[in-house]
């Protein structure tokens, strides 16, 4: 046991208000009606040394206060789970990201992987499930019965709500292939705004049927191959995005090529994602989440010489890939096959926030060819940096159990980085099968003050957010960006802002496209990103951004419309 660098009285400085408000509220360890957490000082230590205690003896004081120095001035931002949770003794699991088992096809089974998501939830997770496995509804004569799949989906839906109080609920995806015969009613299953508000809904988009699309071709709806009945594909698809032009749901997921470039495809097939998709993940897979926060990594940020720091970015890298290596080691996970999936194959997803922050501050307009030039090489050093560091993990404490060289190195993903890099994982193997994910990150980029969330856009140069306090009642806080109140401290409050700050209702849809397609090209996981549209966009031009998405390379495409039947958080 080594002792905190600082005392109690020290530090304790917040960006803003609303980062010590969350900070309070979300994250300070309290127990037994005591407040074990003086400052946020002595959060950051916590984690720290929670996560540095794995660690060979020799190096838990050296490895704990370079977390620590990463931690404490909002560099590095790992997930909620960890900074809540780290160091505590409580049932809890320091992963955000979970998706269930196979759901089986009976009613046995669902029941059983309903109560597994149960303890999955009640010890903090958010999980995906595929309801591509249940029969469809009606079908078969057995006494068991086929209610099918949205049947399944509600009962899973009440298990969330009985398990959450208040206004918060549980976080969950469910995922339904193109193919399936009752993927019009999993499409339209949340045209009801009463239905299934603990559910995010994404279709599993093939390419075959995406080709089946564009040549408004005959689309077979199959059940345990036996077709069931053909449909026109154009009819499913404007289906999907009538729905979600009326609804913001449901979101799509390219599932083939979400496959075809997992560094595991040898060893496993996605069918599901975490419940904000960054996260695609096998039956029982997990990953802990960490993202840097790059507005912190700029200097003379608004000025003539403003760039990033390219050398604090790799370092952090190093240091977030670690820590996240050593999440797996020292967190409770729900249940056993968790446990076994994550130990075998050790994903990790390091990610980044702050990117509309720190472009603003280099003079780059968001979602401009330049940007998403700038944000394709920070994501490729960050990628690289982040096999470097897993690949000297290796060598230190070995690979992850179910590596091969030979198929791994197959990987689109894989052959995609440096011959150098590509040649030392052939020689000593990686500590981590993934190693990058871009998280939506909205409570830990207020944490921060409030910096731009994941590498989505500015929201606005202030808005109102809706805060949720303990007692459940809800208040309106008056937030600003953290880039803009860097920039009024630097030129004066009533300075006219620039034109690169732009916002993300300001913005066309396909700018955001570019910026996920630049990112997702060196992201070996997957980003949850919402691409902003006006509410009065037409169809036609609504549609094509999910065929953009497509076409760039993206792994998934979610869209935000304003429209009747979903609320907002935020609001300028």
């Amino acid at each position: 046991m080594f002792l905190r660098p600082f005392t109690v009285d020290e530090r304790n400085t917040f960006p803003s208000a609303i980062s010590e408000q969350i900070w309070d509220m979300k994250y300070r360890h309290r127990a037994d009606g005591q407040i074990h957490d003086v400052t946020v000082e002595a959060t950051c230590w916590r984690v720290a040394h929670s996560l540095a205690d794995v660690e060979a003896p020799e190096l838990r004081g050296p490895k704990a206060l370079e977390f620590y120095e990463a931690l404490c001035d909002f560099r590095l931002l790992p997930a909620g789970r960890i900074l809540a949770s780290a160091g505590v003794n409580q049932r809890a699991t320091l992963f955000n990201t979970f998706v269930m088992g196979n759901l089986p096809d009976t009613v046995e089974g669902v029941l059983e992987i309903v109560r597994e998501a149960g303890v999955t939830l009640s010890m903090g997770g958010g999980i995906g499930f595929d309801f591509s496995t249940m029969r469809p509804r009606g079908f078969g004569r057995n006494l068991d019965g086929a209610p099918g799949p949205i049947a399944a989906m509600e009962t899973c839906d009440a298990m969330a709500t009985l398990l959450t109080s208040g206004p918060r609920r549980g976080a969950m995806m469910a995922t339904m292939r193109c193919d399936h015969p009752d993927i019009e009613e999993f499409v339209t299953a949340k045209s009801d705004p009463r239905r299934f508000r603990n559910f995010n809904v994404s279709v599993l988009a093939t390419d075959a049927f995406m080709d089946a699309v564009e040549a408004d071709a005959p689309w077979d709806l199959i059940w345990r191959g036996e077709v069931h009945r053909t449909i026109a594909a154009r009819d499913l698809w404007l289906k999907i995005m009538q729905q979600t032009y009326a609804a913001a749901e449901p979101g799509v997921l390219f599932i083939d090529r979400i496959n075809a470039r997992n560094p595991l495809a040898y060893l496993e097939t996605i069918s599901a994602t975490n419940s904000c998709g960054e996260q695609p993940l096998p039956p029982n897979g997990a990953c802990p989440l960490s993202s840097i926060n790059l507005a912190r990594l700029v200097r003379d940020p608004f000025g003539p010489r403003a760039m990033l720091d390219m050398e604090e970015l790799r370092s952090l890298v190093g240091i977030g890939i670690r820590m996240l290596d050593n999440v797996i080691e020292v967190s409770q996970m729900p249940l056993p096959a968790q446990r076994v999936e994550t130990l075998s194959k050790r994903r990790v997803g390091l990610g980044v926030t702050g990117v509309a922050d720190a472009l603003a501050m280099l003079g780059l307009v968001y979602g401009s060819e330049e940007a998403a030039a700038t944000l394709e090489t920070w994501m490729r050093e960050i990628q690289h940096q982040a096999y470097r560091t897993s690949v000297g993990l290796a060598r230190e404490k070995g690979a992850f159990p179910l590596f091969n060289a030979e198929h791994y190195l197959k990987s689109p993903t894989i052959q995609a980085l440096d011959a150098d890099l590509q040649d030392q994982i052939r020689r000593f193997g990686v500590r981590n099968a993934l190693v990058t994910s871009i998280a939506p990150t909205g409570t830990t980029s207020l944490y921060a003050g409030n910096v731009s969330s994941g590498i989505e856009p500015i929201f606005a140069t202030s808005y109102n957010r809706k805060v949720t306090q303990a007692d459940g009642s809800q208040t309106t806080e008056e937030v600003v960006d953290y880039a803009v109140h860097c920039y009024r401290e630097k030129f004066g409050p009533g300075a006219p802002l620039p034109d690169q700050f732009v916002t993300a209702m300001t913005l066309q849809p396909l700018d955001h496209v570019r910026m996920q397609a630049a990112a997702q090209k060196w992201t070996c996981a997957a980003i949850s990103k919402t691409v902003n549209c006006p509410e009065d966009i037409s169809f036609t031009d609504f549609e094509m951004v999910y065929l953009e998405a497509y076409r760039q390379g993206c792994k998934g495409c979610t869209t935000y419309r304003p429209n009747d039947v979903t609320g907002s958080v935020l609001s300028a």
